[in-house]
């Protein structure tokens, strides 16, 4: 059989192999290709997970993911210009340390976290990329598509 007719032949089944390979790429779309280490392990406790449980029925809610990722904004976005540079979002906030844990905190505010939220590549993160952001992640972690979080989907088990 001559390479030309041995290659017609695979081809086919190359194509097919690409792209399975390609859906599996797609699907790895989770926490660990999303976001850093340190802000995985500072948001997935049970600590953070009550503290975004405002109705303390034991899930987060998309509303309640949002309106909480709406006050890291607010504190992050210190001078309310509606973007934060590198300066403002390594800046320890006060007044986030009244309702996010540490590790959350310490987590979220690396340059690491700021170049993946930051999209366009200018060196700010704007309200609507870190709230595109948030709910992208969100959304991933609500793995039965229930627009909620248990205990088990928050924490990644």
């Amino acid at each position: 059989m001559s390479t030309s007719s041995m290659i017609r032949r695979l081809h086919p089944l190359v194509i097919t192999f690409a792209g399975l390979a390609c859906a599996s790429l797609a699907s790895a779309d989770d926490m660990a290709s999303f976001a850093t280490g340190g802000y995985a392990r500072g948001l997935r406790t049970m600590d953070q997970m009550h503290k975004i449980d405002t109705d303390g029925d034991g899930t987060v809610s998309k509303a309640e993911w949002v309106a909480y990722q709406e006050k890291i904004w607010s504190a992050l976005d210190k001078d309310k210009g509606g973007t934060v540079d590198e300066k403002q979002f390594l800046a320890p906030s006060h007044e986030m340390a009244t309702f996010a844990t540490g590790g959350y905190a310490r987590g979220l505010q690396t340059k690491s976290m700021m170049h993946k939220i930051d999209t366009d590549n200018d060196g700010t993160v704007s309200h609507d990329e870190y709230i595109a952001y948030q709910t992208k992640l969100f959304d991933m972690m609500d793995k039965n598509h229930a627009g909620s979080l248990g205990p088990q989907e928050f924490l990644g088990k």
